[in-house]
């Protein structure tokens, strides 16, 4: 895998080439700092909904039926993304046909005309997404675990946000919100796969000659507050209860997160994890078990999620604080270790075979403004990590003023979840 290339342009926009000589497709990803983090309460929910406004029509494809038809017509997989500190638009296409890809995304990027009829009709489609997510109590329990950790502030709230405020939202919210962090140093461009860099660069300045250069508004300091054990239950009648249960940990540029993703794959990284032993082959208890970890600039948390039957859900929530708490008491063995390392570095080499995969591994690192990292230093650093670091990091976040439980299920109270939830 040939090592990339980053280079800041003249206006501040960064460009990333992240080549793969032998591979049949490019991806083009444009990433920018700006997600719901960048939001407040009046206009919570509008980074998403500007991402789906901009394939609703540019200045030279005014329709959005222009965007997806030319996309089609190439064969692409293309679509948009937003997350509490960043959105992403992308095209993955034949290596042939890369300009175009470029051509495409850096107009819908650049360009959207925000037709204020468009934003009318997409807000009764955002609207169903949020419905969507709240049929999906297996990703709504995921929501509920930022609210439970963050509450009223940026961090807490939905990345969709609420329907009262999506169906206020005008013209004017969309436009002075892109003024303020569609800027070029906000903006990343990032190209990965079989490509020609110096066919493309000239391309690239062309097409990003007029990004706006203002100043980027930054965002409100997450505040991490919490003296006891939190929980958050939402009543849905379902057949099975969907949980997540975690501590608050660090942020990403913290030295410790290589340890703490070893210690997640113990837990839940895998079918020979100690969280799917426990829980799925010697319980029976659940189909789905799960450990992971979510950094950010500037807070982060591990969890576990799950969905059980309802009769066992306060075994499970024993079992895994059990697993939390031996993990801080005991040191994890030699055998163990090795597994969880070398399942983590297959899974990361693995995961990077395709041209999009390395486009936002790449690009990932450079929005957030981390060291970016190659795959070998990343698995350089996962092979350092001892069960000493292990057990250290374990006894950091695994504490009572740290530990949050959001639940969805049949629950009409949290009395009983209250009593069991402790170290």
């Amino acid at each position: 895998m040939a090592l990339f290339k980053k280079i800041t342009l003249s206006n501040g926009l960064r460009v990333i080439f992240a080549p793969q000589p032998n591979s049949l497709a490019t991806t083009v990803l444009v990433l920018v700092e700006a997600g719901s983090k960048y939001e407040n309460k009046k206009i919570n929910g509008l980074s998403h909904f500007l991402e789906h406004m901009c394939f609703k029509g540019t200045t030279k494809r005014p329709r959005a039926i222009d965007i997806s038809s030319e996309l089609d017509a190439l064969g692409a997989e293309y679509n948009a993304f937003t997350s509490q500190e960043w959105t992403g638009y992308f095209a993955k296409v034949q290596t042939n046909h890369g300009d175009l890809a470029l051509d495409i995304i850096s107009d819908l990027y650049l360009n959207p005309i925000f037709d204020s009829k468009e934003i009318e009709k997409e807000k009764g489609v955002i609207i169903e997404e949020l419905n969507m997510y709240e049929d999906t109590p297996q990703r709504k329990v995921h929501d509920l675990f930022s609210t439970v950790l963050y509450g009223d502030q940026p961090a807490g709230w939905d990345i969709g946000g609420r329907k009262e405020i999506i169906k206020k939202l005008t013209r004017k919210d969309f436009i002075k919100y892109r003024d303020r962090h569609y800027v070029a140093q906000a903006t990343t461009v990032v190209v990965a796969g079989a490509i020609d860099e110096k066919k493309i660069l000239p391309q690239i300045k062309k097409y990003f000659s007029n990004i706006q250069n203002g100043k980027k508004s930054g965002k409100i300091k997450t505040r991490e507050k919490q003296n006891r054990p939190q929980t958050l239950v939402k009543f849905k009648k379902s057949d099975q209860t969907h949980l997540m249960i975690g501590c608050r940990a660090f942020n990403a540029f913290d030295k410790r997160r290589f340890a703490l993703d070893v210690l997640s794959n113990i837990l839940g990284g895998g079918m020979s994890s100690r969280l799917f032993q426990k829980i799925r082959e010697d319980l029976g208890a659940a189909y789905y078990i799960s450990s992971s970890t979510d950094l950010f600039t500037d807070h982060g948390y591990l969890a576990a999620n799950a969905g059980v039957d309802h009769k066992k859900t306060e075994i499970v929530i024993k079992t895994i604080l059990e697993e939390f708490t031996r993990l801080a008491t005991d040191k994890v063995g030699n055998t163990e270790l090795r597994r969880a390392k070398d399942h983590l570095s297959g899974r990361l080499i693995l995961g990077l075979e395709t041209s999009d995969a390395l486009a936002l591994f790449y690009g990932g690192q450079e929005v957030m403004r981390q060291q970016t990292l190659t795959p070998k230093e990343l698995l350089n650093n996962i092979k350092a990590v001892s069960a000493e670091d292990i057990q250290s990091v374990a006894k950091f976040i695994f504490t009572n003023n740290k530990l949050n439980l959001s639940l969805i299920g049949p629950y009409k109270n949290d009395v009983n979840i209250k009593k069991i939830l402790h170290f």
